[in-house]
């Protein structure tokens, strides 16, 4: 994560996390910038301090010891209390520096994050941001790792080192062309769409998760004539004529309101399919004054998300 941390403690924690995370003395010193002598110096410094190995050197690389991931764990809380540390410095000099490292899905990509960027930029014109696109089930060790301050996506598992900051549901639906024998209803079953081809969201998506017991329980095969592992591939099997997909509105918002696609809710057994969204961050650390900040509008977002998601 590309962050500005203040040097006030000791060297060696530092060169651990970085080592941790590149899995080499040699790219842990490139991306520090220093000798890898000077990194080994500090590693060994630290093992001798503890008294046991905190890497296996393997030949593929150096991995953590069952020691070493104690040793994670500290380091990482304490990485972070430097960045809220400093970030709480900077906001008593009327500055507002920092950087935010944030884990989604490409499709909140198109609407939901760059709307909140666009207000963080509009308030915090000093802030920078990194967006990294990831798969649901990554998003949660991204976060608890130290990897991300905060992660945006779909049907998160509760887990207790994460906290919820925001959330928002969703309707899942039918994804089809205007043409379509469907599009005009108010809302749809997986029955009433085997008319057309299935286009269904691969494993990497929290979706397909949501949509197996559905086609279990409506005693339906589980099988599209196409599986995607992307929302703008997805998008473009629709558009084409392919068939009919399954996803939120989320990624699909120009689209929809160009009249190019038609979002219809999904029921199942009486009842709409919702997914839920959250924000999320680690839940033992408090947040860097930067990353509350980019936090809050991302919540906005969200919000706006939902609302739109209703009256659509």
């Amino acid at each position: 994560m590309a962050t500005r941390t203040p040097r006030i403690h000791a060297p060696a924690l530092l060169y651990f996390d970085a080592v941790r995370r590149a899995g080499s003395i040699r790219e842990a010193a490139r991306r520090l910038n220093i000798a890898s002598s000077a990194v080994n110096r500090q590693i060994l410094k630290l093992e001798e301090e503890v008294g046991v190995p905190l890497f296996d050197r393997l030949t593929g690389g150096l991995k953590l010891t069952a020691a070493g991931e104690v040793i994670a764990h500290h380091v990482t809380t304490v990485i972070r209390d430097l960045e809220r540390a400093s970030s709480v410095l900077d906001a008593l000099q009327g500055l507002e520096t920092g950087h935010v490292e944030v884990a989604t899905l490409e499709g909140l990509c198109h609407r939901v994050l760059p709307s909140a960027l666009a207000e963080v930029r509009a308030r915090h014109a000093r802030l920078s941001i990194g967006i990294g696109i990831m798969e649901t089930s990554r998003i949660p060790a991204a976060i608890i790792e130290g990897d991300v301050h905060l992660g945006l996506a779909f049907e998160v598992r509760r887990q207790p080192e994460l906290r919820q900051i925001a959330m928002v549901r969703l309707k899942l639906g039918a994804v089809m062309l205007p043409g379509s024998a469907l599009a005009r209803r108010p809302f749809a079953t997986l029955r009433d769409c085997l008319d057309q081809p299935l286009i269904l969201p691969k494993m990497n998506f929290a979706n397909r998760d949501q949509l197996h017991p559905l086609f279990f329980q409506s005693k339906l095969r589980e099988r599209g004539q196409y599986e995607a592992g992307s929302i703008e591939m997805m998008r473009q099997l629709v558009l084409s004529g392919a068939g009919t997909a399954f996803m939120t509105r989320a990624g699909l918002e120009t689209a929809l309101e160009r009249g190019e696609l038609v979002h219809v809710p999904l029921h199942h057994q009486g009842r709409p399919v919702h997914s839920e969204l959250g924000l999320y961050a680690r839940a033992d650390t408090a947040l860097p004054v930067a990353a509350e900040a980019v936090a809050t509008e991302i919540g906005k977002a969200m919000a706006a998300c939902a609302t739109a998601d209703k009256g659509g």
